[in-house]
């Protein structure tokens, strides 16, 4: 099932309720439109410079990034020796995209059951890249330029379109231009 792209409220309810850990997770996904994987390997040696270098996981393609000065701090401050998100039980470790997954789902169905989030919306981690990619189209106008800060390939601007319109095409309509693609 795909992940929904979230409105500023619902998703606000949403981020209130994470773990603070979780919520600092989901927070640099916004910022910087990073795949959970790639935020959760995220050293603290790198993220003690606001703009860093990373290889995406999914990819292997590399990207620079840029945090913005308080949340820098804020990570910086909850950050382990090692991983910017250290894992709950070895410091050896970063945390694991299933604890943050985990955490996203809970605090969703709390709104899901009292209305404040439509029942039928998937969400993920991966709704923040969605709403970063929405945000990024809206203040660009360009699906190009979107698409670069998502690190997707220039030649499919299809996949793009599926997250810099996530806000405005229902999850029926996602699924047909899904069909179709593919065949």
């Amino acid at each position: 099932m795909r992940s929904s792209y979230i409105k500023p409220e619902p998703l606000g309810l949403v981020l209130a309720a994470l773990m603070p850990e979780n919520r600092l997770v989901m927070e640099v996904m916004l910022a910087t439109g990073l795949r959970v994987g790639d935020v959760l390997t995220l050293r603290t040696e790198q993220v003690k410079r606001q703009r860093f270098t990373v290889k995406e996981q999914k990819t292997g393609k590399t990207r620079r990034v840029y945090i913005p000065a308080a949340l820098q701090l804020r990570v910086l401050g909850q950050a382990g020796r090692l991983w910017a998100f250290e894992g709950r039980n070895d410091w050896r470790k970063h945390r694991t995209r299933q604890a943050v997954y985990k955490d996203v789902k809970r605090a969703a169905r709390m709104f899901q059951r009292g209305g404040e989030l439509g029942a039928r919306q998937q969400v993920s981690p991966h709704s923040a890249r969605k709403v970063y990619a929405v945000e990024k189209f809206r203040s660009t106008g360009s699906l190009t330029k979107t698409g670069a800060a998502l690190n997707h390939d220039p030649g499919h601007l299809a996949v793009t379109m599926l997250y810099a319109l996530s806000d405005k095409l229902s999850a029926e309509e996602l699924r047909a231009l899904t069909r179709t693609k593919k065949k």
